[in-house]
């Protein structure tokens, strides 16, 4: 049984782990003007995640995800997800990626283990992807994606902003892309920043405009899984994929938190939503894993019961590459 257990009795099996602030795409939502160099470049090492993970693992994770900003950045990629894979007691390793690299790179991550693939695609329009990202790149995303299913990844997942301006078109599309594809795609809810409350007041639509969509077209939901991440998941006799709906402003999204997240540059973050966070880099440089453990249990008492969205209040975050979305 994992020992990582709140305040709340919620278990936590699930480690985010942010390996880069930098993010080579200009997402409308997110970093509109790019990335901008904010401090030092000193972000985990392999052997420090290593550290981390394993941590992690002996007080009951089994799942890791590496994200970013944009994992692919590092040049280091597939050692990290080597010395993920081969902690004792991880069984999943995933990456979120928006794709760049996704068509030249996922042969050497599916080597290296990895085992589950999320890909950011906002829109399957190419103009529109275009807009949203900053780079027309749609088609190598998706021929990235379609490798991997060939290589066999076991779990494939695709991941969009819900946008006032891609809201109902996106719908059809996504669903014709995976009538055939054994993909789930998941519309997550646009979420306020710190730095994107204006873009947030004129594009934030509910998650209830594709619930009603789906319901409306046969579609059922899919009874969640003990270590998925917050998707409500929904399936068709007719189609070979999922869709999903991620939606932190619904009632009780917090109740069933199931992760936690390290930055980039070693801080235990109890919220993507907080404010500051618990340093590990330390521990982490010296070796020290007892007391590296103790500190990650020990920070639990401070986890809060659930997010302060619904007051306009995002804590520290000012746009998600910054502590790992």
């Amino acid at each position: 049984m994992g020992r990582l257990v709140d305040g709340f009795g919620r278990r936590f099996r699930y480690l985010r782990l942010s390996v880069t602030e930098v993010c080579n795409f200009r997402c409308t939502y997110c970093l509109p003007d790019g990335y901008k160099k904010t401090g030092s470049h000193a972000f985990i090492s392999p052997s420090e995640a290593e550290k981390v993970v394993r941590a992690f693992a002996e007080l009951g994770v089994g799942k890791v995800r590496l994200t970013g900003g944009e994992p692919s950045v590092r040049r280091d990629l597939p050692e990290i997800i080597g010395r993920v894979s081969t902690s004792p007691g991880i069984d999943k390793v995933c990456i979120t990626t928006n794709g760049w690299n996704l068509e030249r790179q996922i042969d050497g991550w599916r080597d290296a283990g990895l085992t589950n693939l999320n890909v950011s695609i906002d829109s399957l329009d190419r103009e529109a992807f275009r807009r949203i990202t900053g780079h027309d790149r749609l088609g190598s995303v998706v021929a990235g994606l379609d490798r991997a299913l060939e290589l066999g990844v076991p779990a494939l997942k695709v991941n969009g902003v819900l946008l006032r301006e891609t809201a109902q078109a996106g719908f059809d599309h996504f669903a014709a892309f995976v009538r055939d594809r054994p993909v789930a795609v998941r519309f997550i809810e646009l979420m306020r920043t710190g730095d994107n409350a204006e873009f947030f007041a004129a594009n934030h639509v509910s998650g209830t405009v594709l619930t009603d969509w789906l319901a409306a077209r046969g579609w059922t939901r899919r009874e969640r899984g003990p270590d998925d991440g917050p998707a409500v998941e929904f399936t068709h006799p007719d189609y070979a994929g999922r869709i999903g709906l991620i939606a932190p402003y619904a009632p009780g999204f917090c109740d069933s938190c199931n992760r936690l997240r390290v930055t980039a540059r070693g801080q235990l973050r109890l919220c993507l939503f907080g404010e500051l966070g618990v340093d590990l880099r330390d521990l982490l440089q010296a070796d020290e894993p007892e007391r590296l453990r103790a500190r990650i249990e020990a920070a639990l008492a401070g986890k809060p019961a659930g997010h302060r969205l619904h007051e306009a209040n995002s804590g520290d975050t000012r746009q998600l590459a910054q502590f790992g979305g």
